[in-house]
């Protein structure tokens, strides 16, 4: 047994060879066992028994291997803690090489942990309600039509509601708008009408008082009011004695019953939530379409089976109602699905060219290690000589880069914290749960992940290609480095390749999206959206109860507001173009034979004053506007737009003086009195649909938008305009102030934000592409200039040795640029989704992105090459 002493000290003090001696003290300890046995044989005891002496006399075998076990471990976790003290010290004395390294693997960890965080929190994470895996929205679709999702009318739904042997619950939401009064200041919020079981449907309950019962859900019944968290606590300071007070709204006293907790948002991020109330008429009739409905799955019931019980319904309502259902199918929709599904392809892409930023990251990181690594070969090689095995040497080095990663990632996750209040912050509103975006767990975890996984990615290939040694040429390699073998080169060019592949991917995919947005915001929205302010009115229906007295209050209101100083022209509307809503009407035309069952012609419906057209800079094209004149007692008349004449009549028939009907059967006959130009009522990207436009003094709506044109910022007519509204009612809000200009911007918002992110980070990418060809062809022109100054001093001229430098450099980014054109062809077909009016395979893209890149390798290879080509042949000579 102490003959294994040394051993075990060898052991601890052995940096290089402890495997070496690991085994031999093993093969010593079963030696040293055969021995003992052997001598007890000898001496006459049998050889089961001489050997269970012998491990008792060694203290048992086992004892014998957990102590050297205990003493492997030891050396193992000395080792490592002075691979990291070593490596630390090599790093502290390199800082420029550890700086770069650092700041380049916190960009590519942070950028890809901030956008993590946001697919993290939009797609990954389960909605916050209970089950919400058995959630699904119940959509309406008419295939004769075309349109996949609709709203469905109040008999549909209490027909779903009543018949359905599949889900556990079903609700209905509509989104209203209420005129809030009884306080200091009168105020424009947003509401939700639901029905009573979409609180208990979504599992959520209030955090004071109580949500709606089932009989509110009838008429006279549901003048009771649901508070949400951020309202509570703006208008009603947080009072905890706020449930069975009262409120206002649009001059009906509702009895507050409850107040949501912080972290539920009511439908649209609404302030507050009332019950509807279906009259007997609404639930045996269909009318408009204008409810979403929401419905919670019965345990064990699949989405397929709910759809095969839901289209039987539809069929049942069909034969019901001929006219207006005919044709008209059921489609189910998994409520996360038709949360993110819009914005899905979007972020995985990002996700995806984030993650290309990472792997250039690392490239250039392993760019750095490798050339770094080329100075060490004399080191490692006395190491290898004084017996340190290969899988040695590679853990020392691996060592390094995981030290370099973890700093990296410490201060990635840093950066990651900045970037998501960014991507928050740039973030459009149509981003659903954006508010959720978070530095959770899991995005801790990830990072982690990325951490060590980018640890290991720029780390290996160095760490392999440099334990590859050949002891007797390194050892008598000087510091001249003339020659570097050719796998070293040819790795540095792989990664330098890879580099400038996926680098030309990222700047076409950016180029890509950088025209389609161009294209966009070229298109035409039919109106002029300069200095335009638009804000929302909704007269109450328990002061204005008859069309006469809205239609008095907007004559009193418009001609007040066109006499502020500043303002050229004002009108209203009820649905505001790019606004995000839609009204929608059966159309007849008189002359026109009728259309079968389930195939009758639609268009918007828009209630205006005669100044609207003016004040949204929309064209007359034919025919006349309408007038002052065209009032209550006048005939009946109309507009129409473009798209209307053009699908709804026959070529060469004129729409001027026909007559049209919305509706019903039982609707009066108008008159198309003039055709103006489309409006992009529904986004940019989308072709403008049919729209009739009929006078407010014909066809008195409470609620409607005031559009007023100025001469300067819109915005500052916003106190003026308020004023006049409160001369004429004092009781009267105005809400959702905002100028044109924000709305058109706020429309194309999700497509600015990819584009903005991807070019954000292609420029990364291309910097770091440059950096590491121009570090590549630095370190070259370094270690070859003993080879330059002999080249020079046999004739070389300056302008041969730039070409060479420069030549070797621009063709490891030509094969890249090959690779990466066939690359960008295969990954641009991904983002289809997210172009308009721009082919996926571009050339004039694909040409500029490479000349870009190109240029910028140029430039990162003549930087070098310019230095070599001054070199003084003599000192060069001499360089060592």
């Amino acid at each position: 047994m102490p003959l294994l002493l040394p051993r075990f000290s060898a052991l601890r003090r052995n940096l290089f060879n402890r495997a070496r001696v690991e085994r031999e003290l093993d093969e010593e300890l079963r030696a040293y066992v055969e021995l003992l046995t052997e001598e007890k044989v000898k001496a006459g005891l049998d050889a089961e028994e001489a050997r269970r002496l012998s491990l008792i006399e060694m203290g048992g075998l086992d004892q014998v291997k957990e102590r050297v076990r205990d003493v492997r471990v030891g050396a193992m976790m000395e080792t490592f803690l002075h691979d990291i003290r070593y490596n630390l010290r090599v790093l502290i004395k390199n800082p420029g090489f550890a700086a770069i390294a650092v700041i380049t693997l916190a960009l590519g960890i942070g950028a890809n942990s901030a956008i993590f965080s946001v697919v993290n929190a939009v797609l990954l994470r389960p909605l916050p309600f209970a089950d919400p895996e058995r959630l699904v929205q119940v959509w309406e679709y008419r295939p004769r039509q075309g349109l996949n999702t609709q709203n469905v009318s109040s008999a549909e739904f209490t027909a779903w509601h009543d018949q359905n042997q599949v889900f556990e619950e079903v609700a209905a939401i509509d989104v209203a708008e209420y005129n809030l009064t009884g306080g200091d200041e009168p105020e424009r919020v947003g509401g939700a009408r639901v029905s009573a079981s979409y609180f208990p449907l979504l599992g959520i309950k209030a955090l004071l008082g109580r949500t709606f019962l089932r009989e509110e859900d009838q008429p006279d019944h549901d003048d009771v009011v649901v508070l949400s968290h951020g309202l509570w606590q703006r208008r009603f300071g947080s009072d905890p004695n706020i449930v069975n007070t009262s409120l206002t709204l649009n001059g009906k006293v509702c009895t507050i019953v409850g107040v949501m907790p912080s972290g539920f948002k009511l439908p649209q991020n609404a302030d507050l939530a009332r019950p509807i109330a279906f009259s007997s008429e609404e639930q045996t009739k269909p009318g408009d379409h204008y409810l979403e409905v929401i419905a919670r799955l019965k345990p064990g019931i699949t989405i397929k089976q709910a759809g095969t019980e839901m289209s039987a319904i539809a069929n049942r309502l069909e034969q019901t109602f001929p006219t207006t259902n005919l044709g008209h199918g059921v489609v189910l929709v998994p409520l996360h699905e038709q949360i993110v599904g819009e914005i899905r392809p979007a972020l995985l892409i990002l996700f995806g060219s984030v993650g290309f930023v990472l792997l250039i990251a690392c490239a250039n990181v392993a760019n750095l290690l490798l050339a770094r690594a080329s100075g060490r070969r004399k080191e490692l090689a006395i190491r290898a000589a004084l017996g340190a095995g290969r899988l040695r040497i590679v853990r020392q080095l691996l060592t390094e880069s995981m030290l370099l990663a973890v700093v990296g990632g410490v201060l990635g996750l840093l950066t990651a914290t900045w970037g998501v209040d960014l991507l928050v912050g740039l973030s459009p509103n149509s981003i659903p749960r954006a508010s959720e975006i978070s530095l959770d767990a899991r995005v801790l975890v990830f990072t982690f992940l990325v951490t060590l996984i980018t640890g290991l990615l720029f780390g290996l290939l160095p760490a392999w290609q440099t334990s590859r040694l050949e002891l007797t040429e390194a050892l008598k390699e000087g510091d001249r480095g003339s020659t570097e073998g050719f796998r070293s080169n040819r790795a540095r060019s792989l990664l330098i390749v890879s580099e400038f592949a996926l680098t030309l991917v990222l700047l076409i995919g950016a180029g890509l999206l950088i025209k389609s947005f161009q294209r966009l915001s070229d298109v035409n929205p039919g109106f002029e959206p300069a200095n335009l302010l638009t804000l929302e009115l909704s007269l109450p229906a328990s002061r204005y109860t008859d069309g006469n007295k809205v239609a008095d209050f907007y004559e009193q209101v418009l001609p007040r507001i066109e006499s502020l100083p500043g303002v050229q022209s004002v009108g209203v509307v009820t649905v505001l173009p790019l606004s995000g809503n839609d009204n929608s009407s059966f159309v007849t035309i008189e002359g026109h034979p009728p259309l079968p069952p389930g195939e009758a012609l639609r268009a918007g419906y828009r209630v205006i004053s005669p100044n609207y057209f003016s004040a949204m800079g929309i064209p007359l094209k034919r025919g006349r506007l309408l007038t002052p004149a065209d009032n209550r007692d006048a005939a009946r008349v109309v507009l129409i737009n473009e798209a209307m004449a053009q699908r709804f009549f026959q070529p060469g028939e004129d729409p001027i003086g026909k007559r049209i009907r919305t509706g019903g059967g039982d609707s009066p006959w108008l008159s198309v009195a003039g055709i103006v130009a489309d409006v992009k009522h529904n986004g940019l990207d989308r072709d403008a649909r049919p729209e009739i436009y009929a006078s407010y003094l014909q066809s008195p709506k409470r609620s409607m938008t005031l559009v007023v044109r100025s001469q300067t910022d819109p915005l500052k007519l916003v106190g003026p305009v308020r004023d006049q509204v409160r001369l004429v009612d004092k009781d009267q809000p105005i809400g959702n102030i905002r100028s044109m200009e924000q709305l058109l911007a706020e429309s194309v918002a999700p497509r600015r934000f990819s584009m903005l992110l991807l070019s954000i980070f292609a420029v990364v990418a291309m910097l770091l592409a440059a950096v590491g060809i121009y570090g590549v062809m630095n370190y070259s022109v370094a270690r070859r200039t003993h080879e330059i100054g002999i080249r020079m001093a046999l004739g070389a001229r300056s302008m041969d040795v730039l070409r060479l430098i420069v030549g070797q450099g621009m063709m490891l980014a030509a094969v890249g640029l090959g690779i990466g054109l066939l690359a960008g062809v295969v990954v641009t077909r991904l983002m289809s989704s997210l172009l308009f009016e721009v082919s996926t395979i571009d050339p004039a893209i694909f040409l500029a992105a490479s000349v870009l890149l190109a240029g910028a390798a140029l430039l990162a290879s003549y930087i070098p090459a310019r230095r070599a080509s001054r070199v003084d042949p003599m000192i060069a000579m001499r360089y060592e």
